[in-house]
Parts: structure tokens; sequence; C-alpha cells
């Protein structure tokens, strides 16, 4: 089967971490992160290990309290770079400008029709929100969950959190030369969380308001929830002119009414060439308002990106070869070990490279839709889980398990629950299995080979057996009312055959495990809906765990809301307590506590079948860049989630091939 996922669908257009990461901005997102990876975020290689975080104390707080006007905010700690730095430690200051940048599209979106990325129907191109949009605040990629004054020059956090204030930096400009006004923002936060702006955006900021001008550059956000989630959520708002949009007679038009017309944003690049659908270039903008500051100092060093879409993954590889773009991510490692190769490799035209990150990877898995009658038992899940041989998938050896909702992370469930654990797991222990008590969650293996397998298997049978599942005359599972075990693993417009050894094992319980594959149009329809059984999603990637992304795939309340997240159809009492006192934690070794208690809730109730994660992005890209001598811990290779997209972001042309 390959590691390349489906993913959830609303991600990159009605959930708020994929408009973040189709909008491009860093937003504060590790909340919306968790919500995250849009059509086409695959999480798939293979990791040597976690990677090291740097570590706040335990016992720190966030920076910015107590009412200081601030340029930065740690949510643990001090900000790594104090006030009056001149530039990130991962760029180079005076990296040259000039030249071009090819790529393609970085997800599944396959054509676009629009440039607004907020709004429900419709595509709009990844690059709109990477090269165009600005936040409030911008992140650090070598620090975990920290913010940077970017449109708003200072910010103030009220001592209780209840507020957030910010001071527009006074060169701060649209590209059509109008100043940035605290009008503005008001007018942004308006539209995004309107009725007509995408449901998960209305849903991320419901935490956030009022919003009060208190003068033309000062603006102050009152924060419901008194989180440290909701302060990084509103720094990462994406502001836009109030001039977008307007009609013939000067009257805004309706923002979901706002289609093509070209954003009035912040940011670096402007719309030079579009081709809809097909082909969409962006043109470095010299009068850039934040060319020099320190946040943006060695950033967008190319003077055109260009887009061209692909519908196929064949032929974008092999347009990738040819020349016509430069960068191409790879997510298959089957892929990887037997495509990246050949003359311009070996000859070095063409460059292959796994870059490690400490990004955390959340969890890929096979969800269970447990809404599903035939799908509620635990017993009934986990022997389903037991059939899953995941050496057999590894045979390349490049992938790793996934464990933990918190892999590659210090925030996944250890050893023995600890005290603050217990303290928050106790109160349901009867609700709860008893595991969740005992060692943290492992996964199944196959290591050893078939006899470990047939161990496997015997103990699924058992399970089943217990679970009142008997096989009649035809080797088929039937429960007490006659009922034959028949699921339906759904899979948006692939080939078949992903899960075929799955399928064999589970035959030899008597399980029946049909694919389905379906074009994507279907296959979002029915989730939104939660018509399934089985599906694989891949959830976001984080440098800190943020309840407020958790809460759509884990909070009861989201169980029942169609078009959420919650595609499991989780109702647990436990993880909407955890999540409620993560929301509100304060220190690191709370954070972590909540973490980890979370973790051994969700894995030991067998909610999915635990698939890879990679700690690693993987790329093969043309010898025509520049590339600063350090990498940050956290970036992307070719899209944005709760960081930046290093490589065409930070790079620059050296010249071509």
């Amino acid at each position: 089967m390959p590691n390349k996922p489906a993913a959830a669908p609303r991600r990159d257009r009605r959930r708020a971490a994929a408009l973040l990461l189709s909008t491009g901005l860093w937003p504060a997102w590790p909340a919306l992160a968790a919500i995250a990876q849009s059509r086409a975020q695959a999480a798939p290689a293979a990791p040597n290990g976690p990677a090291t975080t740097p570590a706040a104390p335990a016992d720190a707080a966030p920076a910015a309290e107590g009412g200081r006007w601030v340029h930065a905010l740690a949510t643990f700690g001090e900000p790594k770079y104090p006030e009056g730095y001149t530039h990130f430690e991962y760029v180079n200051p005076d990296a040259p400008k000039g030249g071009v940048l090819r790529l393609r599209n970085p997800d599944r979106r396959t054509s676009f029709d629009k440039f607004n990325p907020f709004t429900v129907r419709g595509n709009a191109p990844a690059g709109v929100g990477l090269f165009m949009f600005e936040g409030l605040c911008t992140a650090s990629d070598d620090e975990p969950q920290t913010m940077y004054g970017l449109l708003a020059e200072r910010f103030q956090v009220a001592p209780d959190k209840s507020s957030i204030t910010f001071r527009l930096h006074p060169k701060a400009r649209f590209w059509n030369g109008d100043p940035v006004t605290a009008a503005d923002v008001k007018h942004s936060f308006d539209m995004v969380t309107s009725k007509q702006a995408s449901p998960a955006l209305v849903q991320a900021y419901a935490p956030a308001g009022p919003v009060t001008v208190l003068d033309e550059r000062t603006v102050r956000f009152g924060v419901k929830d008194k989180s440290t989630d909701t302060l990084f959520l509103i720094g990462g708002l994406p502001v836009f002119s109030r001039k977008w949009g307007l009609g013939a007679d000067g009257k805004p038009k309706p923002f979901d009414q706002i289609v093509t017309e070209y954003p009035i944003t912040t940011g670096p690049y402007t719309i030079a060439a579009v081709d809809m659908g097909r082909r969409i270039e962006f043109q470095r903008n010299p009068d850039y308002w934040a060319k020099d500051h320190p946040a943006r100092r060695g950033w967008f060093n190319f003077d055109r990106v260009v887009y061209r879409m692909y519908k196929d993954a064949a032929v974008a590889f092999e347009a990738f070869k040819t020349g016509e773009y430069d960068i191409y991510k790879e997510y298959s490692s089957r892929s990887w070990v037997r495509q990246h190769k050949g003359p311009k490799w070996e000859g070095g035209r063409i460059v292959k490279k796994s870059f490690e990150t400490a990004t955390g990877q959340g969890l890929q898995s096979h969800h269970f839709n447990t809404r599903r009658e035939l799908l509620r038992d635990r017993r009934v899940r986990e022997a389903i889980a037991l059939a899953y041989d995941f050496e057999r998938i590894n045979r390349f050896g490049l992938l790793k398990r996934a464990y933990s909702v918190f892999n590659n992370s210090e925030f996944a469930a250890e050893g023995l629950p600890g005290p603050g654990e217990l303290k928050l797991l106790e109160p349901y222990r009867k609700e709860l299995p008893p595991e969740v008590f005992g060692p943290a969650y492992r996964p199944p293996s196959t290591a050893g080979g078939a006899a470990e397998l047939r161990r496997n298997l015997l103990k699924a049978r058992s399970l089943l057996e217990e679970a009142g599942w008997k096989l009649d005359g035809d080797g088929r599972l039937r429960n007490a009312q006659g009922r034959a075990l028949e699921l339906e693993y759904l899979n948006p417009g692939e080939t078949g055959g992903r899960i075929t050894d799955w399928q064999k094992n589970c035959e030899k319980l008597g399980i029946t495990l049909k694919e389905r594959n379906v074009d994507f149009a279907l296959y979002r329809n029915r989730l939104e809906n939660y018509d399934f059984d089985i599906i694989t999603i891949v959830e976001g990637k984080f440098s800190l765990p943020n309840a407020a992304g958790y809460i759509t795939s884990y909070g009861s309340q989201a169980a029942d809301e169609k078009g959420n997240d919650n595609f499991r159809g989780i109702k647990s009492a436990a993880i909407d307590h955890i999540l409620a006192v993560m929301g509100k934690a304060r220190t690191l070794a709370e954070l972590r506590d909540c973490c980890r208690a979370m973790d051994r809730v969700v894995m030991w109730n067998h909610w999915q079948v635990p698939d890879v994660y990679v700690s690693a992005e993987r790329a093969s890209y043309w010898n025509r860049f520049g590339i600063p001598d350090k990498t940050p811990l956290y970036f992307g290779i070719d899209t944005s989630g709760d960081h930046s997209a290093w490589p065409i972001m930070c790079w620059w042309k050296k010249g071509e091939a």
C-alpha cells in the first residue's frame, strides 16, 4: 500500500487550518494545523527517531503577560530573538534577488477557479496565500510556537489574556499603496467570520472578538476563552484591504461573490498572469513594504514564481525530470527509492535530499467510523487492527510506524502514566479501557514474520469471538442477528490495490474488506456526511500541540456536526475534559501531561489503525539554488502549515544548471 494518504476534504477550503495551508500564512495555527493537512498533505517517510525540540523550562509561562507591549510572544518562556533582532538564523540576509522559481500544484488541487481562499465553493491556488496574504504576526521556524510582529509592530496581551491589542507597523502597505489601518484589520476579521466565509473559519475564530478599532493604527481583539491558543490564532489573522471586491458602484460585494478579483494584500508578490485553472504567475513587488523587516530579510528572493497545474502525478514527475519546474516533494517511499535516480541525479544536475525536521507529526491512520453499528465494539476494531501487516507495507524499510497522536515529539505517551496524567484520567476510569492506566500504546508488530502475523490473527479471532462473532459455513463472520462483518474502505480517486494485504488477512478472519475508489468530489461529500466505514486521514504537524485544533477532531460536540473533522465519531467525556484543561495549560509540563493522557485514551480505544509518520521532508530539486547555511527546525518543502515553506520562501537562484 503506498503511504500517500487520503486526506480530509474541507481542509484546504473549509477547515481553518487548511485555509491557512492554502493561504500559506503561518497561522498561529498549530491550533489549526492539527485540523489541517489539506488534500495532498501526507506524512510518510522514514524517520530515524524523534528530532530534538528545544524545550522551554517546564514551569515557564508565556513571555508577553502583564500588559507589556512586546515584539514577540512565545507560548512558554522567552522568544529566541530579542528586541532589535536583524533576521532569522535560517536565512541568508544578503541573498541575491532575481530569477524564476517554477513549481507544480503542491497538493491535490489540480485546478483553480478563484482567488478567494476563504470561501467554500471552488479552489484557490496555493500560491495566492503563500505569496500574497500576511498576518498580524509571523512564526519563527526554529523555536516552538512563537510569533513575531509583522503587520503589527508591537502587541500587548492583557494580564488575564482577555484581550490582545495590536499596534500596526507605520510602513505596512497593501500592494496598491494604501496604508494598512485598524479598520482593514477589523474588516478582514468580519469577513472571514461572516456567513459567506467557510464555516471552519467561523468556528475557528469563535473564541476571538469582539474587535475594537482604538485609532487608525491600533486594534483590540477580545479573547473569550482567555487562552494562549486563541492569542496565536488571532496573530495569524490574514489581513486584506476593504477595497478588495468593491463593485463598480463603489459598494462591497458579498464576501462569497468575491471570486476572480485579485486580492488586495500586503504580501511580497502580486499576480502577474493567469491561465485560469492551468497556470498562475506571481511577480515580486519591488515596493514591498516589509523587504527590510527583520522577519522578512532574506525571504522571497525570486523575481517571479510560476505554478503550473498537473492533473496526473506520473506526468508531473516526468515534467520535473525534463526541467519544467524546479522542486519535487516525494510522498511515496517506493517512488523515493525507485524513481529518484538516473543520469541527471548521478551527474549532479538534480539533487536528492531528505531534510530532517523537529516537527511533531500528527497521527496518520485508517479511521473507523464508530457511528457504524459494526464498528462500535472496541474488540472488533482491535481485531481489524491486528490484521494490518505494517512490516509487509514497510518492505523498503523507510517508514516509521505511527504510535501516537503526537509522533516524533515529547508529547507522545511513554511508559506508565505519571501523576499529572492520572489526575486527568482517574475521574473517568470506569469509562476508559483498563489499558489506559498501564504502559503506553504501541501498535502490533509483524517484525517476526509469518509466525508473528499468525499470533496476531489468533488474538484477533479470540477478540471477535468475545464480541459475539462466529464463523458460518462459508467462513464468514456473522453476529447473533446473522449480519456478516463486511466493511468498505473508501479511497479518493486512486487505482485499486492499496489495501490488498490487509484484505487478505481480514479474509482469514472471515471479514470482508472491500475497497471503493471514488472521485474526490464524491469522496468529500461522503466524508462531510460521515457516510463511510474506513478512511485514511493525516492529522496536522505541530511544534507545540494546540487544543483548539483537536476539539474539531476529537471533541464530542464535533461528532454530531456534519462537515466537521471528527470522522471517527469520538464521544468521550475524558477527552473533552482533557482538551479543556489543555487549552488552559500555563506550563510546558501541564501541556505535556494533557497530551500524554489524551494519547493513551485515543490509542487504547482503537478508534483507528495507526499507519506511518515521517520526520523528514524528502525532495529532489534542480541544482539551481543557493541554500542558507542553517536549516530551520520546522518547515515544509512547498506548502505552508504552521511554519514556512522554507525552500520556496528562503532559497535563491544561483544560476541555471
